[in-house]
């Protein structure tokens, strides 16, 4: 085990991060922008997101790097824009079946790679280390709305 000291936490935090980015990178090197194509994917199937504004702000994402996202999963036929029946200005962001399809098989394989990256702690261990860091992240994307986390 590392010793113990005050980096201790930052140096924990990268390694797990590096370790389940190796997996994300590998388990949608197929899908367009990756790892960040999927988020944007899943949050489509799973929440009710009416314009792209608020999917960047809910992704925390550059509206001008998300307009590309979009376009590349609209060409990949994973998403559609279509008409906001509440809005006809706006233009709502919609997943295709084969979005729905790819979506899921991607939740699964991540589930897979969280096995791995978590592996050396017990399934209670994992379920409280999940919980905790979903607080800490909803606390700073809740602390800076809007604000481009994953940018530079």
């Amino acid at each position: 085990m590392a010793p113990r000291h005050a980096s201790t936490f930052g140096w924990s935090m990268s390694v797990v991060l590096r370790h389940w980015q190796q997996f994300a990178d590998e388990t949608f090197k197929d899908l367009p922008h990756g790892a960040r194509g999927f988020n944007l994917l899943s949050v489509v199937v799973h929440e009710e997101v009416r314009t792209q504004g608020a999917l960047a702000t809910r992704l925390a994402v550059d509206r001008t790097v998300l307009t590309y996202v979009i376009d590349d999963l609209e060409k990949a036929g994973l998403i559609e824009r279509q008409p906001d029946p509440r809005d006809r200005r706006a233009r709502r962001i919609v997943a295709t079946e084969q979005g729905r399809k790819v979506q899921a098989e991607g939740e699964e394989r991540m589930a897979d790679a969280e096995e791995q990256v978590l592996g050396g702690l017990t399934e209670d261990q994992r379920e409280v280390f999940r919980e905790c860091a979903a607080r800490a992240a909803e606390a700073i994307y809740n602390a800076s709305p809007g604000v481009d986390l994953c940018g530079p």
